[in-house]
């Protein structure tokens, strides 16, 4: 492999890339728009839940229930009404997601000390929503309950007891505890995956499609070379997409970087270069370009967001998909980038992903290599 033919390779790559003006401006607009769409409308923040509350007793204390849960900010109160069918049209209208009903002679029995129990109706067709808006349903009426325990020992002349343990919750990393933080990181690096990956699919592809692929093989230009080079290529465009994928993140939004800078712009490198050598031998195995573009897709786009940790965590999936999810690259690039973010942490701790990311680049090298030189022959 010479240093001569490879530039040679990459500066051609290089006219095609800008000659394309209309590729090369989507190329860079895309991981900007793909970022402002997801980040904005992607959100796991459960909160302003829509709620009604069907109050039978209209008593001072169910007021006062009722005024607790409007004024938590997880959940918002879209009015009252009077019966349970119409919190039972309200949920299936998908209107409200959880009803609050309020029985008969609750205030009395409050206030003589008689337990009372109100009903939550969950709308349960979101589990994972469902069941976040029942322990905040059940924190807000654990609160007023308290509040009721405390005032009748007040009454009573009644010193209330200190709880036995006090939970003192200490958040690290992401103390607004706001979605954000997690996702853009993530989905930073499954953005990446996928367009990097398809910059590079078609290049191979597109020269059987062209028939220009038999004039370079007659040429003394190695597969290795012709590898490299078209890698090069693109890798400047992937890695303008980066920056600015980065910038976006920080800047619009706010995202805190806490990591080492010399860190991320080496696992972004290694990952960009495993990235554009799995596009490339995904294009080597392809003589059209509709093919190469199907197989790149399926590769990058659903591993990317399913099997990454990008949004669905990896411990709780079956333990066949876990062990698949080994494979996937935009795994190890999510972690190392939550990880800067967020942590701060360095080398010392992501070494195993950051060499991972290296096997993988020189292993698909390797591949892609071989997979073009029995092309050739």
């Amino acid at each position: 492999m010479t240093y001569r033919r490879t530039r040679a390779v990459f500066i051609k790559e290089l006219r095609h890339i800008v000659r394309d003006g209309r590729s090369l401006g989507l190329a860079l607009a895309m991981p900007a728009m793909m970022l402002l769409l997801y980040g904005f409308a992607l959100s796991l923040d459960v909160d302003n839940i829509p709620m009604r509350i069907c109050d039978l007793d209209g008593s001072p204390q169910s007021r006062e229930i009722s005024r607790e849960f409007s004024g938590s900010r997880f959940f918002h109160l879209l009015g009252y009404v009077p019966s349970y069918a119409a919190v039972d049209a309200g949920i299936n209208s998908s209107e409200i997601l959880i009803g609050l009903v309020i029985p008969r002679d609750f205030g009395k029995d409050v206030a003589t000390g008689r337990p009372v129990d109100v009903q939550l109706l969950v709308d349960g067709s979101d589990s994972n929503t469902a069941s976040i808006a029942i322990g905040y349903a059940e924190g807000v009426v654990q609160r007023y309950s308290n509040a009721v325990r405390v005032e009748a020992l007040n009454r009573r002349g009644i010193k209330p007891p200190a709880p036995p343990v006090v939970a003192q919750a200490r958040v690290w990393y992401n103390s607004s505890l706001q979605s954000k933080n997690f996702v853009v990181p993530g989905l930073i690096a499954v953005i990446l995956m996928i367009l990097t990956g398809q910059l590079t699919t078609l290049t191979i592809a597109r020269e059987w499609e062209m028939g220009t692929m038999e004039q370079i093989l007659s040429t003394p230009l190695r597969p290795a070379e012709m590898v490299l080079g078209k890698m090069l290529a693109y890798f400047t465009v992937g890695l303008l997409d980066a920056i600015l994928s980065f910038v976006a993140g920080v800047t619009i939004f706010a995202v805190p970087f806490r990591g080492n800078i010399f860190t991320l712009a080496l696992s972004t490198l290694v990952f960009l270069c495993g990235a554009m050598f799995w596009g490339i031998f995904i294009s080597s195995g392809a003589r059209t370009q509709v093919a190469a573009y199907q197989m790149g897709m399926l590769s990058t786009f659903l591993p990317g967001f399913l099997l990454s940790g990008f949004v669905f965590s990896i411990d709780t999936m079956p333990k066949g998909i876990q062990l698949f999810s080994i494979i996937v690259p935009s795994r190890y690039f999510v972690t190392i980038l939550k990880a800067l973010f967020l942590k701060g942490v360095g080398l010392h701790v992501l070494w195993p992903q950051l060499v991972y990311l290296v096997l993988f680049s020189v292993i698909v090298f390797w591949l892609s290599v071989r997979r073009l030189s029995k092309k050739a022959a």
